[in-house]
C-alpha cells in the first residue's frame, strides 16, 4: 500500500461529492444526484488504485482497467467490480446521460449505497479510518 495524503484527500473528495448527491436526491433532483454518486464512486476507485499501485488513473478507462487489474490480484477487490459497473451504467449512463432514471427505487438505492462502496474501497486501500 502507498501511504500518501493524496489518497486520503481523494477519499474525502469522494465523500463530499456523495454528500452533494444526497442533497440533490433530497431536493428531488435524481438525475444530478445519480451523476454525483457516480463521480463519488469513480473518485473512491481512483483512491483505491492510487493506494495499491502508486499511480492515480488519469481518465475513466484507466480507472476501469485499474480496478479490473486489482481485482485479478486480490479477490477481496472483486466485490467492487460489479458495483462499480452498475453505477457507471445505471447512474452515469442511463440516468444522467439518457435521462432514464427508472425504476427510481433502483437509482435511489444505488445512490444511497454509494456510501458503502466508498467505505469498502477505503478499507481495501488501508484507509478505513479516512473520513
Amino acid at each position: 500500500m502507498v501511504a500518501t495524503d493524496h489518497v486520503s484527500a481523494i477519499f474525502a473528495d469522494a465523500r463530499a461529492v456523495h454528500a452533494d448527491a444526497l442533497r440533490l436526491l433530497d431536493s428531488g433532483d435524481i438525475r444530478d444526484a445519480a451523476e454525483k454518486a457516480w463521480c463519488a464512486t469513480k473518485r473512491a476507485t481512483d483512491a483505491l488504485i492510487l493506494a495499491r499501485t502508486g499511480a492515480e488513473p488519469e481518465i475513466s478507462s484507466d480507472t476501469s482497467r485499474g480496478l479490473l487489474r486489482l481485482a485479478g490480484e486480490d479477490g477481496n477487490i472483486s466485490s467492487l467490480v460489479g458495483r462499480y459497473y452498475s453505477r457507471q451504467g445505471i447512474l452515469h449512463g442511463t440516468c444522467f446521460y439518457l435521462g432514464i432514471c427508472e425504476p427510481a427505487s433502483e437509482v435511489h438505492r444505488r445512490i444511497l449505497q454509494t456510501a458503502d462502496y466508498i467505505s469498502d474501497a477505503a478499507r481495501l486501500a488501508g484507509y478505513s479510518d479516512a473520513a
